[in-house]
């Protein structure tokens, strides 16, 4: 290796761990500087995430619309659900969940919608209700009927946090680009999903989607927003890329269908074996296609 190569390459390994690492950490005078980088770390950053290229419809030979479940509870996908107590953590680090909520709060996801076909927009007044349960107990009630004024003991107060999210259903195309020669998958849709709030005590609450995001439109913030990385802490990924990437598991609940996109609890009930073989049935389908392509 010359000299001219060593000193690229040393550069470039500075540059990726400043990109990636906790800025200023290690240069910091104070807990104050830690996290704020300087002007000419911002300029070299240039951090956006990976832009989608252009995919004219003539390309497409094959598509197949599909949404899936990602469930919490699983190891892999860990990096989704925690942190779920920021009190003790720092604030560069939280969960999805709660990197949607405060972005949706803020403005900067403009949109959210009531379905995964993002017909119907809401706002964040909209899902007050599906987030917060205020309830009055039985003996609130008879406090009430008694003519007394209710006291705050007796009022129950709920909220959906990130520790009630149990899973996050994603919609999202499998395609086939002729120009690529490749099957490919484009995220659209993400909707986190959490117990009815109004039953969230019981034994077997509900689950309702929450919202749903049009997924190209958070991928700035996503980005923005890095999950944990078990490898190496030093080198978190982002939330884009983590989704992107397809770095978790999840199974197929619905594929695009002449039944009115049925579910897959809609014709096989009450047999959750059959149901997941149904589902790697369906991605076997999506993926033999490609595998299709170049057998003579």
């Amino acid at each position: 290796m010359n000299l001219k190569s060593f000193v690229l390459t040393v550069l470039c390994g500075f540059t990726f761990a400043g990109v990636f690492a906790q800025a200023n950490l290690l240069n910091a005078k104070s807990p104050d500087d830690i996290g704020i980088r300087t002007a000419d770390q911002i300029a070299l950053d240039n951090d956006k995430p990976l832009e989608y290229g252009y995919v004219d419809d003539r390309d497409i030979l094959y598509s197949r619309m599909t949404w899936e479940r990602i469930v919490l509870d699983e190891r892999v996908n860990f990096p989704l659900y925690y942190p779920i107590d920021t009190n003790n953590i720092g604030k560069n680090r939280r969960s999805l969940y709660d990197v949607l909520m405060k972005n949706v709060q803020n403005g900067k996801i403009k949109n959210i919608y009531d379905d995964s076909y993002f017909t119907t927009k809401r706002t964040l007044g909209d899902i007050e209700d599906a987030l917060k349960m205020v309830d009055t107990t039985e003996l609130g009630i008879e406090q009430i009927n008694a003519g007394e004024e209710l006291s705050a003991e007796y009022i129950n107060k709920r909220e959906i946090t990130a520790a009630d999210i149990v899973e996050y259903r994603i919609k999202g195309l499998w395609y086939f680009d002729k120009r690529m020669g490749e099957l490919r998958y484009r995220l659209l849709g993400i909707a986190p999903v959490a117990p009815d709030v109004n039953f969230i005590d019981s034994d077997e609450p509900d689950l309702v989607p929450l919202f749903w995001v049009f997924f190209p439109d958070a991928r700035e913030v996503l980005h923005m927003s890095k999950a944990f990385n078990n490898q190496n802490s030093g080198a978190p990924i982002s939330f884009d890329h983590l989704l992107n990437s397809r770095r978790f598991s999840g199974y197929i609940y619905r594929e695009e269908n002449v039944q009115g996109d049925r579910m897959i609890s809609e014709y096989i009930n009450n047999n959750a074996l059959m149901q997941l073989l149904e589902s790697d049935r369906i991605k076997d389908k999506i993926r033999n296609f490609e595998m299709d392509m170049w057998s003579y």
